[in-house]
């Protein structure tokens, strides 16, 4: 029996098969596939650039029709008088091709998953949405998924069907606004994008997959599909510790860096290292010096470099430029082998306006805000995420738990906390719309970071989150149930911008700015401090850490290991940025590398040698570790000796049997007999000087002092201690 045109388009109208072939229509699955009208069996293929198409049942081989042309844009369709499962076999100009259809296949997300992708509590959405390699109905592909809910159509495109968008259209979900389409027989690698025509008619630029798992390095800009195959972890032992270890109470000493410009290989084009060479590089680099964590700035796919990773919009991904996903999972499962913590910058503060990017992702401003002033930093000329929506913020926190979760990352550094926080950061009045209550605070920002934190402290037992934060908003570490924003730790900026301050002045000047040192424990036990030297304080003309000291060469290496000294002593973990152990003379350079030339400067080796056994010991001694987090453990032994810019700090163990003497000389005039009040009778050695010889330093100094029952301080004992110029001096008490 022969049936016309018509009796093949039963159900359409010319109108939609136009729409259609056009890339113009919204609904393809009522017309493509596999339809039943009364006894007739019908299927429809848009296959544009074919020359025969024919049906071929799944089970037999047998050929059920071949497929006619019903429109020149590339439609076939064809009787098959069959029910049975089929795959085409499409013959091209150069080749032949078999392939399951598509549009045969039934509704992939379930209700649950699109009404928490709604409601913003669908946090696995990097195993939902995006690209997922599985198996529907015995056939291996690709389900691909994405939300645009003000589209009129969006297509998977991909080196799969030239980039073409009219290929593979997706189905709509509409009470989710989510757009889903299953590719039989695609696999991990390949690249892919979606192809977008908004409300309007208006076809957008050809979209990266927001939550991709593996994109192309920069500048390429397509999305991978990445492996669904589970990455083989062998750091069950190190999980299980950092679970028990919640308090965070012992030595963290952390290690920032940038990986692109940690170390280049100049004999192959300057080019970085990728995560495996950094596994067997950088980690025993890191192992060696003491450090217990490596922090990296954003490593999430970026397009920029020179945004040194801060202006994400592959939030899922791991940047191209170092590997696959899985060789980033490998450095991280070596870093929990050599016992060092991996810390994550994680940035959900802005994103570039890169035209392929989130940027009016739909057509209209899905991630971001509609209004400038709420949706724009001009600062960084990058919008801001729209915290008011749920998609939204569940998007972000399953960004944050992709890292935590899946890779095992032991800390997300949250950048911008504070941009986020106040509604009119670096604005102008008239340049930022006020609370519902008038006021200048961001409340979605805030309700935000309560709920990304109480979901990571209840999910992810193992890691803690720490906040880049600048200013005095309250209870940024206090609990969520206490009304705090639950941070585990936030950065010192103050002390950071303080003590810089102060020792850049010249020495003969410091006694007039005392303060400056000794301010920080005012405030010092109100939250849980990391006290930062970080990269922006080494860059845009700020000169490196031992360019900023005064004082010819030796005295700016002296000026330096003396203020190292200083901030190991004093309360709160510690953070380095790479080069500064090293004492880097010149400024951090995104394109270079770290000058490791100057480790064969004896002076430059003496300061990472110090940095070494300062972790060494801030490792070893109880007494550097309890009053990180508590004011039992610190007191002031000296404070107020302006004149000759003396400082003297107490540290103690929680049960009082370690103490530990830090005393600062911050002059060139060395100090003999300098008398200081100590808590315990007896001997107090000298277990580290900044001015020891091994450093670079004078080597002026003593081995041991005794008490004496002689007041001082308010102390009923006291020791005399020889103080070395623009140094400072550890003794630990021996009993």
């Amino acid at each position: 029996m022969r049936y016309e045109r018509t009796d093949l388009m039963i159900g359409t109208v010319q109108e939609g098969l136009q729409a259609l072939v056009e890339g113009r229509h919204g609904d393809p699955f009522s017309i493509l596939g596999r339809h039943q009208y009364g006894n007739l069996t019908v299927v429809r293929a848009l296959l544009a650039g074919a020359l025969s198409v024919e049906v071929v049942e799944a089970d037999t081989g047998k050929v059920l029709a071949e497929l006619e042309t019903i429109h020149e844009g590339g439609l076939f369709a064809g009787v098959t008088g069959s029910t049975a499962s089929y795959f085409f076999r499409i013959r091209w100009p150069d080749a032949v091709q078999e392939m399951e259809d598509p549009y045969s296949f039934p509704l992939l997300l379930g209700d649950l998953d699109l009404h928490l992708i709604g409601q913003g509590t669908h946090y696995d959405l990097g195993r939902t949405l995006g690209a997922i390699p599985m198996e529907v109905e015995g056939v291996e592909g690709v389900r691909f998924s994405v939300w645009a809910p003000n589209a009129r159509r969006v297509s998977v495109v991909g080196d799969f069907n030239s980039w073409d968008g009219r290929r593979y259209p997706m189905r709509l979900r509409p009470q989710a606004g989510i757009w889903e389409l299953f590719i039989p027989r695609l696999t991990h690698g390949e690249r892919y994008k979606f192809e977008i025509l908004d409300g309007n008619g208006n076809l957008l630029a050809q979209k990266a997959d927001p939550v991709a798992r593996s994109s192309e390095a920069a500048p390429s800009t397509a999305s991978i599909v990445a492996s669904s195959k589970p990455f083989r972890w062998n750091d069950e032992d190190w999980m299980r510790r950092q679970r028990a270890d919640r308090a965070r109470e012992g030595a963290m000493s952390i290690y920032e860096v940038h990986l692109g410009s940690w170390l280049r290989i100049a004999e192959e084009g300057n080019r970085h290292l990728d995560w495996v060479e950094l596994s067997q590089r950088l980690i025993p680099y890191v192992q060696n010096l003491g450090f217990t964590h490596i922090e990296m700035l954003p490593i999430m796919e970026h397009p920029f470099g020179g945004s040194w990773g801060y202006q994400p919009l592959g939030l899922f991904a791991p940047t191209g430029r170092h590997g696959t996903p899985e060789d980033f999972a490998y450095f991280i499962d070596r870093c929990h082998a050599a016992g060092i913590g991996v810390i994550l910058d994680w940035v959900p503060a802005h994103f570039p306006t890169d035209v392929w990017g989130l940027a009016k992702f739909d057509g209209t401003p899905l991630y971001e805000h509609a209004d400038p002033r709420e949706g724009f930093h001009g600062d960084w000329n990058t919008l801001i995420y729209n915290l008011g929506r749920n998609e939204v913020k569940g998007f972000l926190i399953a960004s944050a738990l992709e890292w935590l979760e899946h890779y095992h990352v032991d800390a997300l550094r949250v950048d911008a906390v504070a941009s986020m926080l106040y509604r009119d950061y670096s604005r102008n009045e008239g340049e930022w719309i006020p609370n519902q209550y008038g006021g200048r605070e961001n409340l979605e920002a805030v309700e935000f970071f309560k709920h990304l934190n109480s979901i990571i402290h209840d999910r992810c037992p193992h890691a803690f989150t720490a906040a880049e934060e600048s200013t005095a908003w309250p209870g940024v570490t206090k609990a969520t149930e206490e009304g705090g924003l639950g941070f585990d730790f936030k950065w010192n900026m103050g002390w950071m911008h303080d003590t810089l301050h102060y020792m850049q002045d010249d020495p003969v000047y410091r006694k007039y700015q005392h303060g400056a040192m000794s301010f920080g424990m005012i405030y010092a036990y109100s939250e849980r401090f990391i006290l930062p030297l970080s990269h922006d304080e080494v860059v845009h003309g700020k000169g490196s850490l031992v360019a900023k000291m005064p004082g010819d060469h030796w005295q700016k290496l002296a000026n330096l290991r003396a203020y190292y000294g200083f901030m190991w002593g004093h309360p709160g973990k510690k953070l380095m940025f790479m080069g500064g152990e090293l004492a880097q003379e010149r400024e951090w350079n995104h394109d270079g590398s770290v000058v490791w030339d100057l480790l064969d400067s004896p002076d430059h080796a003496g300061v990472q040698r110090l940095i070494r056994d300062l972790n060494t010991l801030y490792a070893q001694e109880p007494a550097l570790q309890f009053g990180d987090l508590h004011h039992e453990g610190f007191e002031w032994a000296v404070a107020d000796d302006a004149e000759n810019s003396v400082y003297g700090m107490l540290r103690s163990s929680d049960d009082r049997s370690s103490h530990v003497l830090v005393a600062s000389n911050l002059t060139p005039m060395p100090r003999h007999g300098y008398r200081i009040g100590v808590p315990a009778e007896g001997r107090w050695e000298v277990v580290l000087n900044t001015d020891a010889a091994l450093y670079g330093g004078s080597n002026l100094g003593q081995t041991e002092a005794w008490t004496e029952r002689a007041p001082a301080h308010g102390k009923a004992f006291s020791i005399q201690v020889v103080l070395p110029p623009l140094a400072t001096v550890f003794l630990r008490w021996k009993g």
